[in-house]
């Protein structure tokens, strides 16, 4: 049976960290490609063999509404944007059950804040306001659930 995508966790390892810091409404971008060197077969030009260079990744991208509250995420975010200081941090990605115990967990290594994007303000539309936040990383793995 096929698992539902509508409810997960994302945990930073940051310090601190608060509850907000761990909503999200959308998490995409666990993508990993393989890239190839292509080499023409000598004498026939017609071959060509394809072989692995190396896996790259898509950017992490989260979503949540924009709160009042305090959120340690965001100071992380403002430290690494505004002032350029990094501090790479891992973080988990857990589909969960109905239960909320994880199904499928992802291990995100070494990201970075990349960009961060606050939508539009529209006194037309009765919309919440979203703030985008897009993540480099070095890596992602499955984590095995018992």
């Amino acid at each position: 049976m096929p698992l539902s995508g509508f409810h997960f966790s994302v945990i930073f390892e940051l310090l601190p960290q608060f509850s907000i810091d761990t909503k999200f409404q959308s998490v995409s971008g666990l993508k990993s490609t393989m890239e190839f060197d292509t080499i023409t077969e000598g004498g026939q030009n017609q071959f060509k063999i394809s072989l692995p260079k190396q896996n790259t990744f898509e950017n992490l991208i989260l979503k949540r509404g924009l709160t009042k509250e305090i959120s340690g995420l965001r100071m992380w975010v403002n430290n690494a944007l505004d002032s350029f200081v990094f501090h790479p941090a891992n973080l988990v990605v857990s589909l969960l059950d109905e239960e909320n115990d994880p199904v499928k967990v992802w291990y995100i290594s070494q990201a970075i804040p990349l960009s961060l994007d606050v939508s539009d303000f529209n006194a037309e539309e009765s919309q919440l306001v979203i703030e985008t936040l897009s993540l480099k990383y070095q890596y992602f793995k499955e984590i095995p659930v018992p």
